[in-house]
């Protein structure tokens, strides 16, 4: 039997069409530095969407044609988020941190048509401008010169003057709800970026599920402050969810800093934010330098694309009073895939044993940890394995990309590897490609990190595999010294060993460390431990042995 409901796609325009009708006075707030906000309501911005679209059409662009954004968090970005997709087109977020060569590679497999790029990007634009073989038209924001991208080919426009040109009226697209409405690609750590799909339906369902209780909780009284780049998975799906809840959004823009954000969250009182742990460690830092630093107005913090360190969570909240919660996902996954949010009951004491982990998976995505034969791993809170992951807005394969070595009878392989406990809880122990075996043991590098990290002398660690004579592997800790501080490879064991949780083996505990003034980090800001292991195959990190 069928149901009696009318059958309506779920899409990018209908989430449009919502929040201009039912929330169109909120507002979009983009932070200028030292100079005024500038702020637009969503009414407002609708029409600036419609024009837009207009615009877009009259380059050229129709139904699936890619039009590629090079933007800050800002107005205009979002403003791009809202028409590609609701005319009927494909956006395509381009990772600024990517190589010229990876810039250039993800544009031609996208085959995009269109740039919007921020004047003050040009400069990683314009030298890889000439290589990409279907880009016909340059959008321009900002009011910075434009000559190096002139001359060629390729037509450039002035963003605030097509949109002048154009009509504020636009009737949005419906497509089937399947169709593609996005596109992002991997950081391309190994080999070149994947490029992930992602369609209205999943846009959709990921920004219902984003505004759940269990995951952000989004409301129209919030203000949602993404500081994670919106190049980057969506910007972890923030904006659509914001337009979804009626919230507000106030936008960065290129002002990324500690200082900054500490100023634009005084200023603006955000009630939510979101950032790799890198960023929060940096406020956190700036706040124990400026005690006058007030972060009230936020009640929760989403925190994740690396591990987040137990000190971390510890500190915002002993500064700043402020609640960080964990969640995991990728590129693959949209990315909201889990939020660690502690259980129903649970006391303020045994908090800190929930939210250091990457938590439960969001109603919608399943999980399994599997063996190395593909058997699947109990959930005992114990068992290791490698992570596998299905659901609605989770990718079933790459574009224009035979990758069977990712996907197994309908499952994601994450390459990230941890245990489950019992109630669901996940955490995470490592990459594949990151494990340490130790005399045929395995050492867990988040978990050492944590602990390390943990150490008031210590801004960052990173822990990675080098060769050993006896035991075939061991830790390596590189270290990065908290500011003014001095510390010795001794005195990081001896506190090590007095302040190492009895589940943890003490052989564990690493012998060899190195110390350098910033850990390698990928285009999304994780360590980048591929680099670290080539800089110690290369003799470049100066090794000390501890007793």
């Amino acid at each position: 039997m069928k149901s009696t409901m009318q059958d309506m796609s779920l899409t990018v325009a209908s989430i449009l069409r919502h929040v201009t009708t039912n929330h169109a006075t909120r507002r979009v707030i983009t932070y200028m530095g030292d100079g005024p906000a500038r702020t637009a309501t969503y009414g407002e911005m609708e029409e600036r969407c419609a024009r837009l679209a207009n615009a877009l059409r009259r380059v050229g662009v129709t139904d699936d044609d890619r039009v590629a954004t090079m933007l800050w968090n800002n107005q205009e970005h979002l403003e791009a988020y809202a028409a590609v997709p609701s005319m009927g087109a494909i956006l395509h977020t381009l990772n600024i941190r990517l190589s010229p060569a990876q810039l250039q590679f993800v544009a031609n497999h996208a085959e995009d048509k269109v740039v919007i790029v921020d004047s003050s990007l040009i400069p990683l634009l314009a030298p890889v401008l000439p290589g990409l073989t279907t880009v016909r038209v340059v959008l321009v924001t900002g009011d910075g010169d434009i000559s190096s991208l002139e001359g060629g080919d390729v037509t450039v426009l002035r963003y605030e003057e097509a949109l002048a040109a154009e009509s504020s009226v636009f009737s949005w697209v419906d497509p089937d709800e399947r169709s593609a409405a996005g596109m992002c690609y991997t950081s391309g750590t190994t080999g070149d970026p994947k490029g992930v799909v992602y369609s209205h339906r999943s846009v959709f369902l990921h920004s219902m599920a984003a505004c759940t209780g269990n995951a952000l909780a989004l409301e129209e009284a919030d203000r949602v402050l993404p500081i994670v780049p919106m190049f980057h998975a969506s910007a972890w799906g923030l904006p659509y969810a914001s337009l979804m809840a009626g919230a507000e959004l106030l936008m960065p823009d290129r002002y990324l800093q500690a200082a900054p954000l500490a100023d634009m969250i005084q200023t603006h009182r955000p009630t939510k934010a979101g950032a790799v742990p890198t960023i929060w460690n940096d406020v956190l830092q700036y706040g124990a330098a400026n005690p006058d630093v007030d972060l009230s107005s936020i009640d929760l913090v989403a925190c994740g694309g690396a591990p987040v360190p137990q000190s971390l969570i510890q500190g915002f909240r002993d500064r700043f009073d402020v609640q960080i919660m964990q969640a995991w996902g990728m590129t693959e996954t949209s990315p909201l895939a889990t939020s660690g949010r502690p259980p129903a009951g649970t006391s303020l004491e045994d908090e800190m044993s929930f939210r250091k982990r990457q938590g439960r998976s969001i109603c919608g995505v399943e999980m399994r940890l599997v063996d190395d034969d593909g058997l699947l791993v109990p959930r005992d809170d114990k068992s290791v394995g490698e992570l596998e992951v299905r659901g609605p807005w989770v990718t079933g394969s790459y574009h224009r990309l035979d990758d069977d070595d990712k996907f197994r009878d309908g499952w994601l392989r994450t390459g990230d590897v941890g245990h489950i406990s019992p109630d669901g809880f996940l955490t995470l122990t490592d990459r594949t490609k990151d494990v340490i075996k130790s005399g045929g043991e395995w050492i867990s590098s988040v978990e050492l990190e944590n602990l390390i990290m943990a150490n008031p002398d210590v801004s960052e660690a990173a822990v990675v595999a080098m060769p050993d004579p006896r035991w075939q592997e061991t830790a390596l800790a590189v270290v990065v010294p908290a500011p003014g501080r001095e510390v010795t490879a001794d005195q990081l064991r001896t506190w090590f060993t007095e302040n190492c949780p009895q589940e943890i083996p003490r052989w564990w505990i690493p012998r060899n460390w190195a110390f350098v003034d910033q850990v390698p980090r990928t285009s999304v800001g994780k360590f980048d431990k591929k680099v670290l292991r080539a800089q110690h195959e290369r003799g470049e990190l100066t090794v000390v042995v501890s007793d």
